[in-house]
């Protein structure tokens, strides 16, 4: 993970301190998609739903679809929802593996 101080005896020998920032900044764009009141909304819909097209979504939320394309962009980027294509249609699922393991990091970071 992070390469810290070395703790010798005399305290003498320390290391450069080593943040990957790209994986942090990663790590930060998957929370934040999941910290948003509409995007939970959207999803909760989704579970609901089962699937669910970007047109039944926007209609049953009340959204512009360019909203809620957009929304669903970064839950998909994210990786808390999947689509499934179905002749014409693309349906939208709740990525349960994905959900669970981010409320699973998310524990251990605030149980540490």
């Amino acid at each position: 993970m992070f390469d810290f101080l070395q703790n010798t005896e005399n305290m003498e020998t320390l290391t450069e301190l080593e943040i990957n920032i790209l994986e942090i900044r990663k790590a930060a764009l998957i929370f934040r998609a999941i910290n948003h009141k509409l995007r939970q909304d959207i999803m909760k819909l989704i579970h609901k739903s089962g699937k669910i097209t970007v047109t039944e979504l926007y209609r049953k939320m009340n959204l512009e679809q360019s909203v809620a394309s957009q929304h669903l962009a970064i839950l998909r980027t994210a990786g808390f929802v999947q689509t499934e294509r179905d002749r014409r249609f693309v349906f939208y699922k709740v990525n349960y593996k994905n959900l669970e393991y981010v409320e699973q990091q998310s524990r251990n970071l605030i149980n540490q």
